[in-house]
Parts: structure tokens; sequence; C-alpha cells
């Protein structure tokens, strides 16, 4: 999951944020559900539903940022919105966790769940049963939603069917084949916009990128502007992008000596994507066509995707990541060394 953008200044707001937002508070409906790849906004636009749908002056156009609605979920502290993220995501965006979720955590009696816990969902719903404390309704956040297990949705398919009172819920998530079909079912849906290069590159610069660093981003990500901020506050070089490929094909350890594994493992599916488009005749996405050379065959190339999407299961749980490195490294190096098709 990409990291979220931190929502503060609204004035940092996307173009395709706000855009989207005026057309979904001109829709009605009590549930929401956001999808769409990473790196779109999901998230963004969950929180800027919620604040619209709380806020004490609301226009057409969303929340006015101003009022004492809009500054509590600022601060995180609005009475009628409850948020379900898992713990990791709480924390990292500063939302607060329950008493007794912090408490154990700072205890050391576990760590911070990294998915939704259902101890999470049914205070949700009992907080959906409440009446609103500020009398303009209440509103549930829930992201990712694909955080939820089996037994975290399913306590939440009776409110989200028929919520009680003025409640209303948006889900987001970059997984909705994750979800049940049965939650699915009870929303609204909306799939995420692209936005197109020249307001992605536009709003990257305003953030402080060059033109440069910002065109390179925008490859690195397949176009996606959240992700790509993530990619230059990464700290990675952004001119050594380029240089990936051939670093693969040298196996060169060195090259990604400080990367985690799922970094990795994300960047080698983005290499295995390009070459793959490049062997059917199609434009690489990732990579300049230049950056990458002549590939081994689309069986070569099917098998090692294969491969790769095998290695997503346990990524998150490596017994020796440097080990794990060097099996990533060495397996790429064999699958560009084979025979050009």
């Amino acid at each position: 999951m990409t990291a979220p953008m931190p929502e503060g200044d609204s004035a940092r707001r996307p173009p395709w944020i706000a855009a989207q937002t005026a057309d979904l508070l001109g829709q009605k409906g009590h549930a929401w559900l956001l999808f769409g790849p990473s790196g779109l906004g999901q998230y963004a636009l969950a929180l800027e539903l919620v604040r619209a749908w709380l806020c004490e002056r609301l226009s057409p156009q969303g929340a006015c940022g101003q009022c004492s609605s809009c500054h509590a979920i600022e601060v995180r502290t609005h009475a009628d919105l409850c948020v379900l993220m898992p713990e990791t995501s709480m924390l990292a965006l500063g939302w607060p966790l329950s008493e007794k979720a912090q408490g154990e955590i700072d205890d050391k009696k576990r760590k911070p769940s990294k998915e939704i816990r259902v101890d999470a969902m049914r205070d949700a719903v009992e907080f959906s049963q409440r009446t609103s404390a500020r009398g303009r309704g209440k509103a549930v956040l829930v992201f990712p939603a694909e955080a939820m297990n089996t037994v975290t949705a399913n306590a939440l398919l009776k409110t989200l069917e028929e919520p009680p009172g003025d409640v209303k819920f948006v889900l987001a998530t970059e997984s909705a084949h994750h979800l049940l079909p049965t939650i699915r079912s009870r929303c609204m849906g909306h799939s995420m916009r692209w936005p197109d290069a020249v307001a992605s590159q536009q709003w990257l610069q305003a953030q402080g990128l060059t033109t440069a660093a910002a065109q390179q981003a925008l490859r690195a990500s397949g176009g996606r502007p959240e992700d790509a901020l993530d990619h230059v506050r990464s700290g990675r070089d952004p001119g050594a992008w380029s240089a990936f490929p051939k670093a693969m094909a040298r196996g060169d350890l060195g090259f990604v000596r400080d990367w985690g594994p799922a970094e990795l493992l994300q960047t080698l599916h983005k290499l295995c994507h390009d070459l793959l488009a490049v062997a059917v005749g199609a434009a690489p996405r990732f990579f300049a066509v230049e950056d990458l050379a002549k590939g081994p065959s689309v069986e070569v190339l099917s098998q090692w995707s294969q491969w790769l999407q095998s290695q997503q299961r346990t990524i998150d749980h490596p017994f020796n990541p440097g080990l794990l490195l060097e099996t990533m490294v060495m397996r790429a190096q064999q699958v560009l060394a084979a025979p050009v098709r």
C-alpha cells in the first residue's frame, strides 16, 4: 500500500481530487467505495468527503477548511468522525488509537496491527449508533478497506446495509477485488480518475520538484502522482532510476543494497512489465525504451512474472532480508541473460 499524502494545507489539494469531491457531493448515498490503483488519492478523496459531510459552512466544492469542524478533523479530535485503519497506518498519519490499544502497544504486549482489528470495527458500529455530538451527522472512514479480514468485514455488513440515523460511510481501497462481494454491493462505487500528465507534473512542481525530477518520478510511478511524490521522498536518486535495468542485468547487488525487499520486488515487477510490453510491440510504462536492453522471450518473462508474484505472498515476512535481496537480483540476472527473443 502506498503511503497516503499528508492532507494538511487545503491549498495542496490536487485539482483532480477537488473535482471528484464536488462531483460526489452532488450525488446521494450513505456509503461510497472509492477504488483504483495506488497513487491516485483514495485516502485524500475519502478525507475530503468526510470533511464536507461534517463541515459547518459547506459549499458545492466541498468543506470550507476554516470552521471548527474542519479544524477538529485537522487536529484528529472530531467527535463525529470514526477512522478505521490498521494501527500502523493510524500511527503514521497521526490518528489516535483507542486507549486500550495504545496501552497494549505502549506496554509492549503486542505490536501495532497491520490489519483493521475486529475490536475497532465493533467500536465503529457502536459509534454509528450514538447521537451526533455536533448535530451534523456522523462519518466513518475506512482505509485501506482491503485491510479488513473476513471477520472484521462481516462485523460491518449489517450497519453498512441499514445505517442507524445519519451516519455516512466512505471506504477507500487499492485492491477492490480483495473485498467481500457483499461489502462492494452495499456501496456506491467510484472509480478513481487518472489525472493527465500535465496536471500531475504541475502539481508535483508545486510540491517543490524540478521539472526533470517530476517527469522522472511520474515515469517511475507509471503516471500516478502520489506514488511519484513517494518515490521522491524515499530519498532515491531520481537519475538512478534509468540505470536500474542494466544494474539488474549485471547482477549488481550493491545497487540495491539499502533497498527493502518489498521495494525491490515492486521495481522488478515494473521492469518485467515493461520488458513484456516491448516484447509484444507495446510501449513501456515505467522505463524509457533506451533504458531497456533487448529482453528474452515472452515465455521466459512470463515465468519470471509468475515467480515474482509468488514472492509477494511472503515479502513482508522475510526470514533473511539480505538473502532475499540477493536471490531476487540473481534471478533477475538469469532472466535478463536468457537468449534474446
